[in-house]
């Protein structure tokens, strides 16, 4: 039976024209979410900038710009050769004001912005909040993909409660599952993924095309897990390499998933101590 190759070059075409999505080596891409510098940045907001700069870094996230304007704080970044890859925005800015963030991102020069907390009853993330979440994150993320802008979501553990309305699907997987890869990309927070007992590395391969960033955050050796509450104490926030995490098959996963940025964020009671450590193990790091 003479069958036709017409199918198998058209598969082979297609395949062949997918995008393929370039990998970076982490030591390269090693920044710092700004929310790191909290305490410092309200009280010298300049000499904050300054350190980060003095510690080699070159990539930030932004968390607010203080008590500046936008363009003031823009221009902080620009005088000391920091860049703004992406820009935290909550979640309510969002609903209130979405041409206003995409402003926002525009005047920090920032290619991503990212919200980082779904606001939720005490009680916890419902299912039917997470269906609303989806459809919202779908509809900015379009909004910002139309400025030239890419839109992330950083779970933060409180979305891996399974429900049983939904056949033991978590909040999580309702929001990944709905939403447009387009729309929406992945920031992995591994402390907080670690936190609620989920295997970051299992979690980087099962969504492998949807995470574009880390917070590299590690958990202190004896800490609890399995916990679902996205809170934790101070004192279980370690610098990098010191904790629980297998630091090594977490970052050579999210290089080979493609992972494009590496933001350490420490919220440990001393971060002008724990992150010097960590950038140094971060950097002696071979992986």
């Amino acid at each position: 039976m003479k069958t036709s190759r017409y199918p198998v070059l058209v598969l082979l075409t297609a395949l062949l024209t997918l995008p393929v999505l370039a990998t970076v080596d982490f030591h390269d891409h090693i920044g710092i979410q700004l929310w790191s510098m909290r305490a410092q940045v309200k009280a010298d907001l300049p000499g904050a900038l300054d350190w980060v700069k003095a510690q080699g870094i070159v990539e930030v996230e932004t968390a607010g710009t203080g008590n500046l304007s936008v363009a003031d704080f823009a221009k902080l970044l620009q005088d000391r050769g920091l860049k703004a890859i992406s820009a935290h925005i909550g979640y309510e800015a969002l609903e209130k004001d979405l041409p206003g963030a995409i402003q926002t991102a525009k005047a920090l020069g920032a290619k991503y912005v990212v919200t980082a907390w779904i606001p939720h009853p005490k009680e916890g993330l419902s299912a039917e909040l997470a269906h609303t979440v989806a459809a919202n994150f779908n509809k900015w993320g379009a909004a910002f993909r139309a400025e030239g802008i890419s839109y992330g979501w950083h779970a933060h553990g409180f979305e891996f409660v399974p429900f049983a309305s939904e056949g033991g699907k978590t909040a999580f997987d309702i929001i990944v599952a709905e939403t447009k890869p387009e729309n929406l990309t992945l920031e992995m927070d591994v402390f907080w993924v670690f936190h609620a007992g989920v295997d970051p590395v299992k979690l980087l391969k099962q969504h492998a095309a949807r995470w574009s960033f880390l917070h590299v955050k590690d958990i202190r050796k004896g800490a609890v897990t399995g916990l679902s509450t996205g809170g934790a104490a101070p004192i279980d926030n370690v610098a990098v390499g010191t904790g629980q995490i297998d630091w090594p098959a977490v970052l050579q996963t999210a290089q080979d998933v493609g992972v494009q940025h590496f933001f350490l964020e420490d919220e440990t009671p001393t971060p002008l101590v724990c992150i010097p450590d960590s950038l140094k193990y971060l950097r002696g790091l071979k992986l």
